[in-house]
């Protein structure tokens, strides 16, 4: 026979699923505070002129057309790992030249491909982007995007 869910049942079982549902609420929000805390995904200090370089990276809206950590637009190359793929990450002056040196070089000319409009930024600028990208580019991304390995 089918029992009959009175009022004091009904309300029983809301107050303790409610409970049961709070404490699990509870439970993981501890437990990814203490992994947050506990772990970071910085590969370098965070900057005045990495700062500035994020700024130049929206000022010009580069996201547009290129993708950083597979976040983007795909028109142009992921440029999370470009100083690695350039073998300049662990130079701050010839990841300066080398971005100058394609910086200035555009656009290309060339019929038929795709073109980077010419930015002309101030080497100012210029050293502070390319310390943005050198700082995004030892960003522990945990395989984050999945082929990003040059």
């Amino acid at each position: 026979m089918a029992e009959i869910l009175t009022r004091t049942r009904a309300r029983n079982i809301f107050y303790g699923g409610s409970i049961f549902f709070v404490v699990i609420f509870v439970v993981l929000t501890i437990q990814s505070h203490r992994y947050i805390v506990n772990t970071s995904t910085a590969g370098a200090p965070l900057t005045e002129e990495v700062v500035r370089g994020k700024e130049v990276w929206e000022e010009h809206s580069c996201i547009n057309c290129h993708s950083l950590h597979g976040e983007g637009a795909y028109f142009a190359p992921e440029v999370g790992n470009v100083m690695t793929r350039w073998d300049v990450l662990d130079d701050p002056d010839g990841a300066f030249e080398v971005l100058k040196g394609w910086m200035e070089s555009q656009p290309s000319g060339v019929e038929g491909r795709r073109q980077m409009p010419r930015y002309d930024l101030s080497d100012e600028d210029m050293r502070a982007l390319s310390e943005f990208l050198r700082w995004a580019d030892q960003i522990d991304t945990q395989g984050w995007p999945p082929n990003e390995a040059g």
